[in-house]
């Protein structure tokens, strides 16, 4: 199988070909315009009320290249924070709510493991970056993962026995979490699986090394660019 982005025949373009999304009705989708409208009820529902599921959401339904439905519920930005004692959200005043709408981005959170997942798979297969090569060879400053002989196939397995998060949030800038994250030895016993944050931190610092480029780069040029998605980005306009 030819790596992402590159054409199945010779005499192709080096794109992927995807067929292009088009707005119609169920029928033309080949589904249930009853069962259709009850999903979208269903998803209203979930944001309405004193404490609703989630206070905004987008559904979109469709099948092959035809989106049947497409519409938003609740709000974007409904609520100013949050309450432990209460355990509820403290609610905006009305006037300085944001309303859903279907364009509106999402934070695909830990999807990006998958990006980076991807990327590293990229560099594997041009000879960038050796799956089995110790992550001390590539990142040699960041000392925890050296000094245990950390390797690139257990960060994609969450075989490095590094825990499974640090509060880098807490941290006072990116100076602080860089020192913190290369200096963080595993505390598990490498080859046993832990899903952990920092297998594909770290993995981002390799990839950076290894070819030069940041990570949103090589996602945008290598996955997201090729497959036509132009609306997924590291950082939303």
């Amino acid at each position: 199988m030819p790596p992402l982005g590159r054409a199945y025949d010779r005499g192709g373009s080096g794109e992927l070909s995807a067929p292009r999304l088009r707005s119609d009705t169920p029928e033309r989708a080949g589904l249930d315009p009853a069962e259709l409208r009850r999903v979208v009820a269903d998803v209203h529902a979930l944001t309405a009320g004193e404490r609703p599921w989630a206070a905004g959401a987008v559904v979109a339904v469709g099948r092959g290249p035809v989106l049947a439905v497409e519409e938003a519920a609740g709000w974007a930005g409904r609520y100013a924070s949050y309450d432990p004692g209460t355990d509820t959200g403290v609610e905006l005043p009305a006037g300085s709510r944001v309303p859903m709408t279907v364009g509106t981005p999402f934070d695909l959170a830990s999807l990006t493991k998958l990006f980076t997942a991807v990327a590293a798979v990229q560099q594997i297969e041009r000879g960038t970056l050796g799956i089995d090569a110790e992550v001390g060879a590539y990142l040699p400053d960041f000392r925890g993962a050296a000094a245990h002989g950390v390797t690139v196939r257990q960060l994609l397995t969450h075989t490095s026995g590094l825990r499974p998060e640090l509060p880098l949030y807490d941290c006072a800038d990116d100076g602080e979490r860089l020192r913190r994250l290369r200096a963080e030895p595993p505390v598990g016993v490498p080859g046993t699986y832990c899903y952990s944050d920092l297998n594909m931190l770290l993995l981002q610092h390799v990839l950076e090394r290894v070819s030069g480029r940041r990570l949103d780069v090589l996602v945008r040029d290598g996955i997201t660019r090729p497959l036509g998605m132009t609306a997924t980005k590291f950082d939303p306009c």
